[in-house]
């Protein structure tokens, strides 16, 4: 057998490995979804893209929350139960249309864990990529079940969170841009706009970086991929943008606190929501004197204030969740990254005992403090563990990222 039939032979056998795991997975994710019922943030886009391509109605529509809630609960949602309804822009339906197109709801679902899972290990190897760090294999293998098992990577995949699939987006639009192909940045960094609430502020840093870096690639890729997929959804709903709008409004009413604002003021009524405002006060000034040091620096800083400004913007008080907080999983991978360039065996330690109390603290803090409804309901606290730390391991690593003291720290291109 001469090497190219070799060759040949070798992608047949990887492909039938992968399609036998991607099976294996859908499989067991099968299982588990037919035996717990739930994945709600996948239903609801689910069956709002269903209700598009199937009957021609809006997926904002009363209509489609009706049908939505009735799958869920058995009938229309009572008030003070969660609405369920689509709140995500029309051009999100590029990632939900070929599952829309599963009637098996558990099959569905199962497939969209099977993409998340995927997604969760495509996050651990591009954010140890974009760090710059190769740990040993058996540390990989502990990073790995760590990203799938800890909090804020489980939650995010039963409730078929697609914020698994922006986290990869960012990563990967930061790689591009390391590469000088900031085309591609530009697309990847526009897709991310699915759940814009997540991204907005940081996007608005990448903007301004870019501005000021003359990048007109990087943000004519960025904004015209935006106004095409825009423009786009307006040939089914010209008004998506103000159907849209109007359920980002309502969100806020049915939902738990999505600001540490709200959790103060839920927590404080009477003085609760001024401690929400200084915070957002400290976090602006902050970002602000970041921005503009990052203005002036490499890619280097300029990657480690794109994270800080992630970070930072999860208590702003732009409207958001811990379930969503998977995106700051990079953060920890970049940070011990740059410990690790510098300790190295020490670094290790350090990233097993990162990895042991996020586990175990932020599962401790949610089963100790859950409660019951139609699904389990997470406390208002689990908005500050995870954002606090990664803002201190952020600020710990900050001048190895930013003014590089070291020879080989220059060499580490971010």
């Amino acid at each position: 057998m001469n090497r190219r039939h070799r060759s040949l032979l070798m992608v047949i056998v990887m492909a039938v490995l992968a399609a036998g795991t991607l099976a294996a997975f859908t499989w067991g994710n099968h299982i588990y979804a037919s035996q717990n019922p739930g994945g709600n943030d996948f239903l609801v886009h689910w069956m709002g893209t269903r209700a598009l391509i199937k009957d021609g109605i809006s997926p904002y529509s009363d209509e489609t929350a009706e049908r939505i809630q009735t799958f869920a609960y058995g009938r229309p949602a009572q008030p003070g139960e969660h609405e369920l309804r689509v709140a995500y822009p029309l051009y999100s339906i590029v990632f939900f249309a070929p599952f829309a197109l599963i009637d098996d709801y558990v099959l569905a679902r199962a497939t969209w864990m099977t993409v998340l899972e995927v997604g969760l290990i495509a996050l651990v190897f591009l954010s140890l990529k974009l760090a710059d760090w190769k740990p040993a294999p058996l540390l990989v293998a502990v990073i790995l079940i760590f990203s799938i098992f800890w909090y804020h990577g489980l939650r995010a995949l039963i409730n078929g969170n697609a914020v698994i699939l922006v986290s990869v987006l960012l990563v990967a639009g930061l790689l591009a841009l390391r590469a000088g192909s900031d085309e591609l940045a530009g697309v990847l960094f526009a897709f991310t706009t699915i759940k814009p609430q997540v991204v907005v502020l940081v996007l608005a840093f990448v903007c301004v970086w870019g501005l000021f870096n003359r990048r007109w690639r990087l943000l004519g890729w960025l904004v015209g991929t935006v106004a095409l997929l825009s423009a786009s959804a307006a040939l089914i709903y010209p008004d998506w943008i103000v159907q849209d709008l109007r359920e980002v409004i309502r969100y806020p009413g049915y939902n738990p606190p999505g600001t540490p604002g709200a959790v103060f003021s839920q927590w404080w009524p009477d003085f609760g929501s001024r401690i929400g405002w200084a915070l957002t006060g400290i976090i602006a000034l902050l970002l602000l004197f970041e921005w503009r040091a990052a203005l002036k620096t490499s890619l280097n800083g300029m990657t480690w204030t794109f994270f800080l400004t992630l970070t930072a913007g999860q208590w702003i008080g732009i409207q958001t969740d811990p379930g969503n907080f998977i995106v700051l999983f990079p953060v920890l991978i970049l940070a011990l990254g740059l410990i690790a360039a510098r300790w190295k065996r020490g670094a290790v330690f350090l990233a097993l005992v990162s990895m042991f109390i996020l586990l175990l603290g932020l599962w401790w803090l949610f089963l100790s403090t859950v409660s019951y409804g139609d699904q389990p309901v997470q406390s208002p606290l689990l908005f500050f563990p995870t954002p606090a730390y990664m803002l201190l391991l952020l600020y710990w690593v900050r001048w190895w990222a930013v003014r590089p003291s070291r020879p080989w720290i220059d060499q580490i291109d971010l």
